[in-house]
């Protein structure tokens, strides 16, 4: 079963990410804190599904405790929903997937652990697509500054990064709180620690959501529910696959989470296929060269 819910897992998060991008309209100036909005309300109406039908004893202080890595993820979510209002999803999502890179260089730098060649190798390979395609971005046909002027063109190019860098520091900060010996979570156990900590994580991103909705409804920005059908599908699809990632990694993490890795590769295929992204064949020689690095490195890092 558990191949079943990996793969279950990579569809709905390839899935989601063609949703976010669908509902991030350049046009539309709040579309990324609508979609965090739904994304918020949704996650909320799960943690309260599992805390009615699970044994969970949940202490709200986890959310004061969990809150520097859920703002982690919750702010890197906001800034990637601002960045696909300009940025290609062929591009943004290998991009931001390069977190794991960063994250692995996090953990040598600050926890002492030590990477092995290979793993440098792909690091490596993942750096010069990055430098590939940034270069692109500022030159040719792709220059973006051309339409979005050179601020604007930079803003958005550079929230893929932000993410990357949030996403790694929150995960980073997971292998402090997901480990019983150092996890600052009060009433944690081996068998509810990650649901605790995921709980902890919906129920921030829905207050946040309620703030964000607050706000809006004082700048009397339009908010009408069968308007945002693409924003709904996405956040559905993001919090599904969060439910199923659940079991795929408590059968056989080692394959599952390259498997998983690969959902960068299905976000670019539906992409291509129901967005009609076209990039040049320079840009995706560069991505191609982010994903074959992410690609090993988790593969590396799975067999480790």
């Amino acid at each position: 079963m558990w191949l079943f819910f990996t793969l279950a897992t990579t569809l709905l998060w390839g899935l989601a990410e063609l949703f976010y991008k669908k509902g991030a309209r350049e046009e539309e100036k709040y579309a990324h804190l609508k979609i965090a909005v739904c994304v918020g309300f949704v996650m909320g109406l799960h943690a309260a599904f599992e805390l009615l039908t699970s044994d969970l004893v949940y202490d709200p202080v986890n959310l004061i405790r969990y809150l520097p890595v859920s703002l982690c993820y919750i702010i890197s979510m906001a800034m990637s929903f601002f960045g696909m209002r300009f940025i290609e999803e062929s591009i943004s999502d290998p991009l931001e997937n390069t977190s794991g890179a960063m994250c692995s260089l996090l953990a040598v730098v600050f926890l002492g652990e030590v990477i092995e060649v290979p793993s440098v190798i792909a690091i490596l390979v993942i750096l010069v697509g990055i430098l590939g395609v940034g270069y692109l971005e500022g030159h040719g046909s792709t220059d973006r500054s051309k339409k979005l002027g050179k601020r604007m063109a930079l803003i958005a190019f550079m929230m893929p990064f932000c993410y990357a860098v949030l996403d790694a520091l929150g995960s980073f900060l997971d292998i402090i709180f997901l480990e019983m010996e150092t996890s600052p979570l009060v009433g944690v156990t081996e068998d509810n620690i990650e649901m605790m900590a995921n709980t902890s994580y919906e129920i921030t991103f829905f207050i946040v959501a309620v703030i964000l909705l607050i706000y809006m409804k004082i700048r009397h920005v339009p908010f009408e529910l069968p308007t945002q059908r693409d924003k709904i599908l996405a956040s559905v699809c993001e919090t599904a696959g969060q439910f199923t990632y659940v079991y795929a990694m408590s059968g056989n993490g080692a394959i599952a989470a390259p498997i998983i890795s690969s959902v960068c590769v299905v976000s670019l295929v539906l992409s291509h296929i129901f967005l009609k992204e076209r990039l040049s064949k320079a840009q995706y020689f560069f991505i191609f060269l982010v994903l074959l690095g992410i690609l090993t490195l988790s593969v590396i890092e799975g067999d480790a």
